[in-house]
């Protein structure tokens, strides 16, 4: 037999638990064969009316904070505790400190073993990744202070160099022609501002600066225009100079001159004989600009401006452009300008601060790019003395094989006639003119095949740090030379040997143009045996 038993206890109708001291207890039996149902009045258990207190103090205490809190309210703004709120400054600075408090436990040892321990893929591949950025950060860092922060920057004024900075980063970074050219304007607009010289390295710079990217996006027409702008510049400066020294304005110690002031009576003042215009004040301190000497200043602006007639005349023959009279008239002058001012200081010695004149490589590439450019031209007797000297001042051991090439060509193709009045050099290049040059076609083509040989020689010799590409694209192009001038002399087997041999070798160095120019030599030479 199974019995269940339900019981309940409720509050008297009209009375609440919480504060009552009676309450209704209510059991109800019941059976599979019957139920009872019994109701009673009890009084409540002791321990209930302590529960009861137990909640009565509690509700209290909480009225208490309630009515505490709403004096505090009551109060004067002044007299309520000022909560402080916090700000995304703090909140930022609180969450990177607890990051890089977690990342240091992380990192630490126990803190890698541990988490190693509990997943190593994961664990090795987080190390790679932070190993990376760290190799990229400290790159970035390095690529800031040898780029953004070099010297070539922190020379100009702060407004300057930020323009800068802009302009080289759309000009190499990332390419924006509109961006760029807007920043090398305020650069330029800038330098104006501050009162900087505008024949200073500085300034100039900036302006070569400009061309080079024009050329670079390939605004032959602006890269023109500027250069010719700069070199236009450089040579009034120059040439202003010279004729206050032919005016005497200018002493040979590269300062201006000052009339010395006279009475009415023709007599030399007091105080201007006592103080020679151009000795410097006694109290000057050490840290004092000392301006340049015009004598110095000559020499850096006429270097210059060769420089630039030489990059006008490599232009001016560029695909792009095809100006060859434009060239060849740049080149002249700078040549001419460089032979004047040795010829001068030869005669007259350097002037005090002067300092040196081009250097022989410098020179040297001057004077190969004017016979290279006659060379273009069929001018070989106006190529080959500049190609002799240029060789005389060369230094590059690779470099030579390159200029005798050169003259393997020239001779090989130098016809013997007598040159017009318009082929004749100017005064200052005739002096180049070696008396000793062949004057006979047969002559002409012994001295290709010797120069050939020389240059097929010489680049081979080249061994260790000195060798470079050059060298092996030289030493391929003294064999397409040789064979060349063995195919003119009527020796056609050792040409069509020293033609396989220069497609070998260009070949292996990947130099196309050698094999493309050796087998069209062999096939006029087929053509010719045939």
């Amino acid at each position: 037999m199974s019995v269940s038993a339900v019981a309940s206890l409720r509050p008297l109708r009209g009375h609440c638990l919480r504060h009552a001291s009676s309450a209704l207890l209510s059991v109800h039996l019941r059976s599979r064969s019957a139920s009872l149902h019994i109701r009673a009045v009890v009084p409540l258990h002791p321990q209930l009316d302590a529960s009861q207190r137990r909640m009565q103090s509690t509700s209290s205490t909480s009225n208490a904070d309630k009515e505490l809190s709403e004096r505090q309210n009551q109060l004067p703004r002044k007299h309520q505790p000022v909560q402080q709120p916090i700000t995304f400054r703090k909140f930022a600075t609180r969450a990177l400190g607890a990051g890089l408090r977690s990342l240091v436990t992380a990192l630490s040892p126990s803190g890698i073993k541990t988490a190693f321990r509990q997943s190593p893929g994961a664990t090795t591949l987080a190390l790679a990744v932070l190993v990376v950025i760290a190799i990229v950060a400290g790159y970035t860092v390095k690529l800031y202070f040898t780029y953004f922060n070099h010297s070539q920057f922190t020379r100009y004024p702060k407004p300057i160099a930020n323009s800068l900075r802009r302009a080289l980063y759309y000009t190499n970074i990332q390419p924006d022609a509109e961006l760029a050219l807007k920043y090398y304007k305020r650069a330029m607009e800038q330098c104006a501002d501050f009162g900087l010289d505008p024949f200073s390295d500085e300034v100039l710079g900036i302006r070569i600066q400009t061309s080079y990217w024009l050329q670079k996006i390939e605004n032959y027409n602006g890269t023109l225009h500027v250069l010719e702008s700069v070199l236009g510049d450089l040579r009034k400066w120059v040439d202003v100079m010279e004729q206050s020294v032919r005016d005497g304005k200018i002493d040979n110690a590269g300062k201006l001159v000052t009339p010395t002031p006279q009475k009415s009576d023709g007599t030399v003042a007091k105080d201007a004989a006592s103080t020679p215009a151009s000795s410097p004040s006694t109290d000057k301190t050490e840290d004092e600009f000392i301006p340049e000497n015009l004598w110095h200043k000559r020499r850096r602006l006429l270097a210059k401006a060769v420089g630039v007639s030489v990059k006008l005349g490599e232009l001016y023959s560029d695909e792009h452009v095809l100006d060859p009279d434009n060239s060849q008239k740049h080149l002249i002058w700078a040549v001419e300008t460089t032979l004047k001012e040795f010829r001068r200081r030869k005669t007259e010695g350097v002037k005090e601060g002067e300092g040196d004149w081009l250097s022989p490589e410098e020179t040297g590439a001057t004077l190969e790019s004017l016979g290279r450019d006659y060379e273009s031209k069929s001018q070989f007797h106006l190529a080959i003395p500049l190609f002799f000297q240029a060789l005389r001042l060369c230094e590059s051991p690779c470099h030579r094989p390159v200029i005798m090439n050169n003259l393997a060509a020239t001779f090989a193709q130098h016809p013997i006639f007598t040159p017009t009045h318009a082929d004749q050099p100017s005064d200052a290049l005739r002096e180049l003119h070696d008396p000793a040059t062949p004057t006979s076609r047969k002559e002409c083509l012994e001295a290709a095949l010797n120069w050939s040989q020389n240059a097929y020689q010489h680049a081979v010799e080249v061994k260790g740090e000195d060798r470079t590409p050059e060298c092996d694209e030289a030493c391929a192009v003294a064999l397409c030379n040789w064979a060349d001038v063995a195919a003119m002399m009527g020796n056609a087997e050792l040409a069509r040997k020293k033609y396989n041999q220069c497609i070998d070798m260009s070949t292996k160095l990947e130099f196309p143009q050698g094999v493309a120019q050796a087998r069209t030599g062999l096939a006029k030479l087929d053509a010719k045996t045939a």
